[in-house]
């Protein structure tokens, strides 16, 4: 899970859930919003794309639209900047070169 260097990702009561979950925490370098720009264009397109079109009514159908959504990005959406690839097939063509 990554965020900022916010005060609220640094308390240690927060820490120690992601732990407790089986989760690896990472924090931006202090002062660099270039770490964070994948991500946060990753959940603006997500918004865009999917939540902002759909009117959830309880969480079980927020994380089946989540999951989707996200099956959707890395399997069928293409993007011009992967060369007409999905994310997996960049992913997959990179990895053999």
């Amino acid at each position: 899970m990554h965020s900022d260097q916010g005060w609220q990702y640094q308390q240690w009561q927060y820490r120690g859930l992601p732990c407790q979950h089986g989760i690896t925490q990472s924090i931006s370098r202090k002062g660099n919003c270039l770490d964070n720009s994948p991500v946060e264009s990753f959940f603006n397109l997500l918004k865009r794309e999917c939540l902002n079109r759909v009117k959830i009514t309880s969480f079980q159908q927020f994380q089946n639209v989540i999951d989707q959504y996200i099956h959707w990005y890395n399997n069928i959406r293409i993007s011009v900047n992967k060369k007409g690839m999905t994310p997996n097939e960049y992913i997959r063509y990179h990895s053999n070169l």
